[in-house]
């Protein structure tokens, strides 16, 4: 089996070329870069090969994908600065990214025969009430550009073709990147107490823990709609800082805060980003742990980096 990765050189394209190479999966890991520029050298994985590819070139996409003829795309890259995403002049780059390049991916994968994985967001919903998203839910209305280039980006998979695995994740974290665990760490050390948003509500995802269930999903004919975050219960970022404090020791003192008293950001933030996770278990898939103790993993591994 031959797996194309794209987007290697964030947090969860590198843990899944990662994943391929422990289990002797050939992997071959794409960014825009003309060489891989994650947190190792030379490429994602040692042994593994790394291509150059921008997801916005049509022909460069089919180039690549016809040439090296993969059995599965796993489609990690994409525009996540969700606040940078509102700017006038970033707009059509995210469009571009987002929809252009998934729909690039999408048809070169239907010229090969080639399953293809999209990961897409929590963002694609409005985030009211209190009830958990279903997968097959189809009561979307983003309220923001990356939520709706992510929802069409959806659609160009759906709709182009039959063999795809579209996998929503939210709150995610892994040790390529910057994320919210780096950020309340390295701000818990400088400062007191801090504010955090306590009226946002959904579960984290360690991207360890995410690549394992995709690689496990991509080996499968049980296409669709899934969600992926850890178990452990749904909580606010609020109750996150303040677990991850805990686990790392910090007395810093965090103050909870409505999102309209925090301040209003650029793009809006889905209240209710709690995700139904439950067609992972019908569908014979291991749910991944729970974010308490994969928060307890990721505090050992970027040990001595913050």
């Amino acid at each position: 089996m031959k797996i194309i990765v794209t987007g290697v050189a964030g947090q969860l394209g590198h843990d899944v070329m990662n994943e391929l190479s422990k289990r002797g999966i050939e992997g071959v890991g794409s960014d825009i870069a003309t060489e891989y520029a994650g947190i190792q050298d030379g490429s994602p994985v040692t042994g593994m090969q790394y291509i150059q590819m921008d997801i916005t070139d049509e022909a460069a996409v089919s180039s690549v994908i016809e040439s090296e003829k993969p059995d599965s795309v796993i489609h990690c890259a994409a525009w996540t600065a969700v606040d940078a995403a509102e700017d006038e002049e970033n707009k059509e780059k995210v469009y571009n990214i987002n929809v252009n390049g998934t729909k690039n991916i999408a048809n070169a994968c239907k010229k090969v025969d080639a399953k293809m994985m999209y990961i897409s967001t929590d963002y694609v919903f409005d985030g009211q009430g209190e009830k958990p998203w279903d997968p097959d839910c189809r009561d979307y209305k983003p309220l923001s550009v990356y939520g709706d280039t992510k929802l069409k980006g959806e659609t160009a998979v759906e709709t182009t073709l039959d063999k795809f695995f579209i996998v929503r994740i939210a709150w995610v974290f892994g040790l390529n990147g910057n994320n919210f665990i780096k950020t309340m760490l390295k701000v818990g050390k400088t400062h007191d107490e801090v504010r955090v948003v306590s009226d946002q509500i959904g579960t984290p995802t360690y991207t360890y823990d995410l690549a394992r269930l995709l690689t496990d999903m991509i080996q499968t004919d049980k296409y669709g709609y899934y969600h992926a975050t850890n178990e452990g219960g749904f909580i606010s970022w609020f109750d996150f800082t303040n677990e991850i404090y805990k686990q790392a020791g910090y007395t810093t003192k965090v103050i909870p805060v409505t999102t309209a008293e925090y301040g209003i950001s650029k793009a809006a933030r889905p209240f209710n980003s709690r995700l139904d996770k439950s067609k992972l278990s019908a569908n014979g898939f291991e749910p991944l742990p729970t974010w308490q103790d994969a928060l307890a993993r990721y505090l050992k591994e970027i040990e001595g980096q913050i």
